[in-house]
């Protein structure tokens, strides 16, 4: 069952993501995935998140699934020409892997090797395009395939941008180019993104809201410094300050914001940024 079929099921869905590892031991994400195996519906595999270089995502997906974890492949237009990404897409079918999120990906400046050539191809719309053409039994030059791939297709929606309205265009446009399922940036003013929400009925697509484990309040500045879109209020920025247990405040805080969500969209997805070892705690807490 892809995660597609989970959400149109009406199930409230569950996603987390790690990263794989700088370099070829694999040990940590093998537990970091047992951690919460049976307990998420896929596990996001990130790809060179942040521009930084690591193990490729589908790699990292493929020993997942062969350990039992259904997953979900990060593919981004940064470092690949369309060539590279229509055959990594099949490669990705080939090895079971169905469900896709499709993204523009990061300027290589942001990374660890800011001298890197870009490539930007495509970009996600244009690239989710390409998957509803790979489904359909053709390359995006209208070659014919051996056999057509079929994927569960997402992608992703800033829902604190400002201004809004180009936000919402793109998730217009991506949706005509066959998004089924979007995953947001992360949320900290819920009345915010549920005016967000009223904004977009109108789409008819499933949202997963996004929530990231603060580790500290100077994340948290830093966050609204670099993060465009990202604002923590300044109440959570003065709760991680004054907590005499960091990790268990920041758990305090997604568990609270998971709660609030849960009435107004389709599933969450957690995004522990390193804290992998929290993420049950936050399951457990919100009763997922």
């Amino acid at each position: 069952m892809t995660l597609c079929d989970k959400i149109q099921s009406g199930k409230f869905v569950t996603t987390s993501e790690m990263g794989p590892p700088k370099g070829v031991d694999l040990n940590s994400m093998f537990a970091n995935a047992e951690l919460i195996k049976g307990r998420v519906d896929a596990i996001n595999v990130t790809d060179q998140q942040s521009s930084v270089m690591k193990m490729g995502a589908l790699a990292a997906c493929r020993l997942l699934k062969e350990r039992g974890h259904d997953v979900v492949y990060q593919i981004t237009c940064r470092d690949r020409n369309r060539i590279a990404l229509q055959s990594d897409l099949l490669s990705a079918y080939a090895l079971g892997i169905e469900n896709i999120l499709a993204l523009t990906g990061d300027y290589p400046s942001f990374g660890d090797h800011p001298e890197a050539k870009p490539v930007f191809d495509l970009d996600a719309v244009q690239l989710l395009d390409v998957i509803g053409k790979l489904e359909k039994g053709s390359d995006m030059m209208g070659n014919p395939l051996k056999g057509a791939p079929s994927f569960c297709a997402g992608a992703v929606v800033n829902p604190g941008a400002d201004p809004i309205e180009p936000e919402i265009i793109k998730m217009e446009k991506k949706i005509a180019a066959g998004a089924k399922f979007f995953q947001t940036q992360a949320i900290y003013d819920v009345g915010s993104f549920k005016d967000f929400l009223g904004r977009i009925k109108h789409l008819k697509t499933a949202v997963l809201g996004g929530v990231m484990l603060l580790k500290s309040a100077k994340m948290a500045h830093f966050v609204n410094e670099h993060v465009a879109g990202v604002s923590v209020p300044a109440h959570i920025i003065d709760e991680m300050d004054s907590a005499a247990d960091r990790s268990a405040k920041s758990v305090e805080i997604v568990v609270r914001t998971i709660r609030e969500l849960k009435p107004l969209c389709q599933g969450v997805h957690i995004m522990p940024i390193g804290w992998d070892s929290k993420v049950p705690d936050v399951l457990n807490a919100a009763g997922l």
